[in-house]
């Protein structure tokens, strides 16, 4: 017994180290954002964004390919440019930011699919549910500068069913479809510097 927990010591020392010494590339707030969009009446698409957020990107590798990412985003940010519409998308009917004020994401796998394409697949928590989702994403590129130290923008795309996250509240038209839609496309732009 005695044997097994300094190896479980050990291990844990191990991995610590290895995750303190990967390399972490900081988000750089101003140029980066967090949006999404929903249709609207079937006919038309809302979008809307959160304004308060953060993302951390680790890696030791220059094309990314061992990366690992982190990010929280703070519901009671959501911004729609409309306050009656945020107050609604705050409530229980949707993210219930009292009781659930984070959304969560962590990535479980980062897989080089094209030259500056990646599948970035991982487990999203809104509300009381976390569900595997994958973002098909674009690293745009890395400059270095004097001035401005080196960065690298990447953006990131996934679409997900807001019922499955108890994003519930609903209401057919006339016409048939919901007054919002089901499905939401996620947008991430995001630059990070080091």
């Amino acid at each position: 017994m005695r044997h097994l927990l300094s190896i479980l010591t050990i291990a844990m020392i191990s991995f610590s180290s290895l995750v303190a010494n990967t390399p972490e590339w900081k988000l750089d707030k101003g140029h980066s954002n967090v949006m999404f969009t929903v249709t609207h009446l079937v006919i038309s698409e809302v979008m809307g964004r959160f304004n308060d957020f953060d993302v951390t990107l680790r890696t030791s590798k220059d094309d990314f390919s061992d990366a690992a990412v982190e990010a929280v985003v703070q519901v009671g940010s959501i911004d729609t440019d409309n306050e009656r519409r945020d107050g609604h998308l705050k409530s229980d009917d949707f993210f219930n930011a009292e009781s659930f004020p984070t959304m969560k994401f962590a990535a479980t796998k980062f897989e080089k699919v094209g030259e500056r394409s990646y599948k970035i697949t991982g487990n999203l928590t809104i509300r009381d549910v976390t569900k595997s989702v994958t973002f098909d994403a674009v690293n745009l590129g890395t400059v270095k500068s004097e001035q401005m130290g080196t960065r690298t923008g990447w953006k990131a795309t996934a679409k997900i069913n807001r019922f499955d996250y108890s994003l519930k509240w609903n209401r057919a038209i006339e016409a048939g479809g919901l007054v919002v839609g089901q499905d939401v496309t996620i947008t991430l732009n995001l630059q990070f510097r080091q």
